[in-house]
């Protein structure tokens, strides 16, 4: 039976390693929420340890938060499949920590590497994010998604080439710089000079939102810089009318954009930028998945 004194050591334990263990489960997942009942879960399960069995915490609890993550990931799947339109991650606000100092750390939670990991398994996605990002050993992986070490060095390799095939690159970047450059966007977008948001954008730039058929929003990706640039334009132009009011802040390492209507949110637009060039929006406009931007997390590889 587990003392107080033990209790009180479990939390300060799990305490200590909150911040990397909701990383995993968020690079996993692609949810805060749902990272959020995968910690709550996995406390549980570790608050009935015996801490003398235990010979590395945060591999132990490394392990115990992927198998929860990698069971809802699959028991999730039915949900995304009936999903109205373009699913998109949770946008994350992040605490006072400046992730752009680890660019591992801000690439591994950009948008555009949580879409890309969409498109792995399940295994594959949990196996490449404790493998790539936290730097984990083939058999603590293969402890935490029940495969023999050789089958996990095999999908790590597979899953590592696949990402490095889609992605594009990123660098270190000037997070004023950016934060700068959306500013600027959005206020010519207010003005209508298409022409001049067709310069700030790459030739390919996409615009893609996620409402679950919820809220108005394209349901289809909007891509090329002159479609985008007209549809941005004629958004911020009916917002103004409305009383549209934007908040510029920092989602998940890059610049995003808090769009309000009085008090209430409505949505939130994530920006990437690649050489001074917007390559794609990421909108999120489905209020349940905007629930999680009431709470700034911590994130961390350590």
């Amino acid at each position: 039976m587990t003392n107080a004194a033990d209790g009180g050591e479990h939390a300060e334990r799990f305490t200590l390693l909150r911040p990397l263990l909701f990383t995993i489960a968020y690079e996993i997942l692609g949810s805060a929420t749902e990272s959020d009942d995968v910690l709550q879960d996995s406390y549980l399960r570790w608050a009935a340890v015996d801490l003398s069995t235990v010979r590395d915490t945060k591999s132990y609890l490394a392990q115990l938060v992927t198998r929860q993550a990698l069971n809802a990931l699959r028991a999730g799947a039915r949900r995304r499949e009936e999903y109205v339109g373009p699913w998109l991650p949770e946008p994350i606000l992040l605490d006072e920590q400046d992730p752009s100092t680890d660019v591992v750390l801000a690439e591994s939670v950009s948008m555009a590497m949580l879409v890309l990991l969409e498109t792995l398994s399940p295994d594959e996605r949990a196996i490449f994010v404790l493998r790539e990002v936290f730097g984990f050993d083939y058999n603590e992986i293969s402890d935490a998604v029940g495969k023999p070490a050789p089958t996990v060095r095999q999908v790590a390799h597979r899953a590592r080439e696949h990402v490095q095939a889609r992605r594009k690159r990123f660098d270190a970047v000037d997070p004023q710089r950016n934060a700068e450059l959306t500013a600027q966007f959005l206020a010519t977008a207010a003005s209508g000079d298409v022409e001049t948001l067709v310069t700030m954008l790459a030739p390919d730039a996409t615009w893609m939102a996620d409402s679950n058929g919820k809220v108005s929003a394209a349901r289809r990706p909007i891509v090329g810089a002159d479609r985008v640039a007209r549809a941005v334009s004629g958004m911020m132009r009916k917002g103004g009318g409305l009383g549209l009011r934007v908040e510029f802040v920092t989602c998940n390492s890059a610049p995003a954009v808090l769009m309000y209507l009085g008090e209430e949110l409505q949505g939130v637009i994530s920006v990437e930028i690649i050489d001074d060039k917007i390559t794609n929006f990421y909108v999120m406009r489905n209020p349940e998945k905007l629930a999680a931007l009431a709470t700034a997390r911590s994130i961390s590889r350590g």
